[in-house]
């Protein structure tokens, strides 16, 4: 069964080879990420999907290949012409990656205080409205350590999206997050993508794939399989059938509905 292409890539990833070491991670590894969907990596432990994320970022580069974000070959630019393309990109951490020492405002600007000449009136909007959107408000004062771990992904989330990027990378999103509060995650990333962002999203949770996917990229040994979720349920080789097949459970998703 073919997986089917996709349609004005965001992103995508040209006969890619990346080793560390003698080990291989992508041999000839070619995938795309559509503008304006919310695309999700699964694969097994070490397949490579933090990895893919890394060189989508332009943290490293691939040993052959090209890695084209927004119609530019990144593994051909210099550093300054590199930061340029990663100012259109934000990046949601697994842990969160928070600074426990800095209050929720600062963590939040400081993207904003570090890449742009804004004002502190446009930084102290632009905070609130990222906090906004993540669902957070009186909160400017707290340190990290005082949050939930719910509240500490939100935060996180919403200095991942201050800058406005054009294209979301979240590594493992609902990592360590009870079922509830991974559900909210996953609503606030379907919102965001229904405003126009581009997500990319890390994730061993097949349940939320299968609900907030517009596109899978199922990664295995030597290949990657991608398509839309419910055509790679159906697809004839059972490992992409198994990254894929977790049940939803109705009850989490209606008791999320009733808060």
């Amino acid at each position: 069964m073919a997986t089917s292409p996709a349609a004005d890539p965001h992103v995508a990833l040209r006969h890619v080879h990346h080793a560390f070491g003698r080990r291989v991670i992508f041999q000839d590894l070619s995938c795309e990420v559509p503008s304006g969907q919310l695309t999700v990596i699964v694969g097994g432990s070490g397949s490579g999907k933090s990895t893919l994320l890394r060189l989508v970022g332009g943290l490293i580069r691939p040993d052959s290949g090209e890695v084209v974000v927004e119609g530019r070959d990144i593994t051909k630019l210099r550093e300054r012409q590199l930061k340029e393309v990663r100012l259109g990109l934000g990046m949601l951490f697994q842990n969160g990656a928070l600074l426990d020492s800095l209050s929720v405002f600062d963590n939040v600007s400081f993207p904003l205080r570090e890449h742009t000449d804004l004002d502190d009136a446009a930084i102290a909007e632009a905070v609130h409205d990222s906090l906004e959107r993540t669902g957070l408000k009186d909160v400017d004062d707290l340190l990290p350590p005082q949050l939930s771990g719910g509240m500490r992904k939100r935060v996180a989330l919403a200095r991942a999206i201050v800058r406005r990027p054009h294209v979301l990378m979240c590594d493992e999103p609902f990592s360590g997050l009870d079922p509830i509060s991974s559900l909210r995650i996953e609503r606030l990333l379907v919102d965001l993508n229904r405003s126009g962002l581009t997500l990319l999203v890390v994730s061993h949770d097949a349940a939320s794939t299968l609900r907030m996917a517009d596109r899978v990229l199922a990664l295995l040994p030597g290949q990657c399989m991608q398509g839309p979720p419910r055509e790679l349920l159906e697809h004839a080789d059972p490992r992409v059938r198994a990254l894929l097949g977790e049940a939803i459970d109705p009850a989490l998703v209606a008791a999320e509905e009733e808060r």
